[in-house]
């Protein structure tokens, strides 16, 4: 039986503007919004090959990722981040995936308040 290799991808610092939030001023202008994302796929053949096609296409999960949360309008950001982990998990590729989304401001004295999920393959197909 041979070990199922899984590495990790990580988007860093994905900067992003949208609506987010429940307050009546929140609903009106788009704020600034943090995304990290962590992509757990089993990407040892690209390392072997050097081959697009053996690995995770990330710059179009960015591009998906950028799409979705620009033209989003959600009340919650644990929504935004869930958003975010669906479409992550689309390459077949992707086994797992962990979201963080930072609102900077959200709370007064600090600096962000920021919710991180993690969802999986399986997950995604219940």
């Amino acid at each position: 039986m041979t070990k199922r290799c899984v590495d990790k991808i990580h988007i860093r610092d994905l900067m992003a503007r949208c609506i987010v939030g429940v307050y009546e001023e929140e609903r009106h202008a788009k704020q600034d919004v943090l995304v990290n994302i962590t992509l757990h796929a089993d990407i040892s053949k690209a390392g072997q090959t050097d081959c697009l096609d053996d690995t995770v296409d990330y710059k179009t999960i960015k591009k998906e990722v950028i799409r979705k949360v620009e033209d989003s309008s959600f009340f919650l950001v644990e929504r935004l981040a869930e958003e975010i982990a669906q479409i992550c998990l689309q390459p077949s590729r992707i086994l797992q995936v962990d979201v963080t989304v930072d609102k900077p401001g959200a709370l007064r004295f600090a600096r962000s308040v920021a919710i991180e999920i993690s969802r999986t393959r399986d997950e995604n197909a219940e």
